[in-house]
């Protein structure tokens, strides 16, 4: 079947206010006509995105994630990268080169990893069709009444997208397709535990409680009610329609844990080498990311049995971690102990980061809760990035439950990952890169982003926020937990690694609890490969950082550096290597 060609782009009197930024910094007119019409494209595959990003033409939508959708896009991904080899990135500026080489990267990794056809069998705590939509409140914001109206309209249309995605799933089931047990039962927990709830209770009817300044009563009581009517009488019954069908036809049928890997599927091979590229943007092959975990967690280990001596007189990694897990004075006492933490933490980074950026972001950062029904089964933390256009910050979930299982050790090197310097130093300051197609501004590649904050978890040391030496061996700690991620992710995806097996090797090499490593295992088994991006990043930051500094000696200024790192926006490793060598001959050259 011949590529389709890519929709027209949208008419001019619906044009994007991001269309004058979609190709901004752009010299050459035939690249600047494809990012405008690829990234008016975006926008109407992924209204919610949109409207995130301050796009409001499409808030009255969500997107359509039918099968026959799944395909189309399939189909015009493969036209837009088409037209983007039309044009011979040897005519280009130096700069529409990368921007260019960046463009095309994302499309052929991402065509690459459809071998794996994830939307007829991947199911995951993190992502489903509660945590996704129990979200949209926060990420549609409502201040007139046509902003309740439209979401009041996208409430309308989850059963919809629910049923969608229960279909596709029977699609794949019908392949013989399934998830591996384990996730799906954790799945349906979460979904039957959040219908146990009080509809009063439900996330979703949060903004029918809000106060409505300026608004009449007539449209006050509207809509609350289109809200309460569209969650008791269309997204409840979907989802109890998702937890049965996944309870009977999805269930008896899944793998079990000695298969959780994508190995155990037919594309099983291919589609974790597509992962692989997609997450590192590297030609790694999975044997070779598992042995540099390993040395790295040998690495680690070695200074966490040396902290060790001093903290607590062994050097046994053993005794070390089981002194870590086992002292309930190293745990919080109360979610709210857990939220001073986090914010007494980005207060000091906060305060610290202008002695080693000179750019720094505009956009906040505020500490969030994990909601309820989410933080039972997902990850310690996360972090949402700020709306562009102001209307909401960069905020750093924390979670809170059972607070005497979170250790006071690791909040600081959580926080500095998720915040500031990581997650949202770097997201933030690309969102505000004027510079810059706007696709680069709000699209990266994992590596980089993932890398970054990991590298910021070091950092924070090297700016003294670290209070003392505990929570040094939560930096220590954090470090051994990513460095497990390259040995486990490949364990259980290319080398046939049960889930327990997998959670062992955790818990012998970091001081997680045991509740957090089961949840980050069930992470990797329903996210192949991303995992892998965090370790492969940071090394490579750290290698170009040690280059810097041997080439340039006092020259050095480690404001400049992590200024030209974070000034290309999240570029793939390549591309930050080109970047940084570019910046140490400039500066060997002054």
């Amino acid at each position: 079947m011949p590529a389709a060609a890519p929709p027209e782009e949208a008419p001019a009197e619906a044009a994007s206010p991001w269309t004058g930024e979609a190709a901004a910094g752009v010299d050459d007119e035939r690249l600047a006509s494809l990012l405008r019409d690829h990234w008016e494209w975006v926008m109407r595959s992924s209204p919610t995105w949109a409207t995130e990003l301050g796009d409001h033409r499409y808030d009255a939508r969500i997107p359509d994630e039918s099968y026959e959708a799944v395909q189309a896009r399939r189909r015009e991904r493969r036209a837009w990268l088409a037209r983007a080899r039309e044009i011979d990135p040897d005519a280009l500026s130096a700069r529409d080169r990368v921007t260019h080489a960046l463009f095309v990267e994302d499309l052929e990794s991402t065509i690459a990893e459809e071998v794996c056809e994830t939307e007829l069998w991947s199911l995951s705590a993190m992502h489903n069709p509660l945590t996704e939509w129990s979200y949209l409140p926060r990420l549609h914001r409502v201040e007139t009444y046509d902003d309740g109206r439209n979401l009041v309209a996208r409430y309308r249309a989850i059963p919809r997208a629910v049923d969608d995605e229960i279909t596709r799933l029977r699609i794949g089931a019908e392949r013989g397709l399934y998830t591996n047990a384990e996730t799906t039962r954790r799945v349906i927990a979460m979904v039957r535990g959040q219908l146990d709830e009080p509809l009063e209770g439900s996330p979703m009817m949060a903004p029918a409680r809000e106060e409505r300044a300026g608004w009449t009563a007539d449209e006050r009581t509207t809509f609350a009610s289109g809200i309460a009517t569209a969650v008791r009488d269309g997204i409840r019954p979907a989802l109890g329609r998702y937890a049965d069908f996944l309870e009977a036809e999805i269930l008896p049928r899944a793998r079990d844990e000695a298969r959780s890997g994508v190995g155990s599927l037919p594309f099983g091979e291919a589609c974790y080498a597509a992962r692989i590229r997609r997450y590192t943007g590297l030609p790694k092959t999975a044997e070779e990311l598992h042995r540099t975990g390993l040395a790295e967690l040998g690495r680690i280990n070695g200074a966490m049995r040396e902290l060790g001596g001093r903290l607590f007189g062994t050097g046994d990694l053993a005794e070390i971690l089981a002194r870590l897990r086992g002292d309930p004075s190293m745990y919080f006492d109360s979610p709210e102990a857990i939220e001073e933490k986090a914010r007494a933490a980005l207060a000091a980074a906060r305060a610290k980061i202008p002695e080693y950026f000179g750019v720094l972001p505009q956009a906040e950062c505020v500490v969030t809760r994990v909601p309820d029904y989410e933080a039972p089964f997902t990850t310690i933390a996360y972090y949402r990035p700020p709306h562009p256009d102001g209307s909401k910050p960069g905020e750093y979930f924390v979670n809170v439950t059972e607070p005497e299982t979170r250790p006071r050790y690791g909040a600081e090197v959580l926080a500095y990952h998720e915040a500031i310097p990581g997650h949202h130093l770097q997201i933030a300051i690309a969102q505000e890169i004027e510079a810059l197609p706007t696709f680069r501004r709000h699209m990266g590649l994992t590596a980089f982003v993932e890398g970054w904050a990991l590298y910021a978890e070091r950092l924070a040391d090297e700016m003294g926020l670290y209070s003392g030496d505990l929570d040094r061996m939560g930096m220590l700690s954090y470090e051994a937990w990513r460095a497990a991620r390259l040995v486990v992710d490949t364990g259980i995806h290319a080398m046939g690694w049960s889930r327990e097996q997998a959670v062992q090797t955790m818990l012998a090499h970091t001081a997680l609890a045991e509740n957090n490593v089961r949840n980050e295992v069930d992470r990797y088994i329903s996210w192949p490969g991303q995992a892998l991006a965090y370790k492969v990043g940071q090394l490579e930051i750290l290698r170009l950082r040690r280059e810097a500094e041997e080439r340039l000696g006092e020259r050095f200024d480690v404001r400049a550096f992590h200024d030209v790192v974070l000034g290309g926006g999240a570029v793939s490793l390549p591309v930050l290597e080109a970047r940084v060598t570019r910046w140490i001959a400039e500066r060997e050259g002054a």
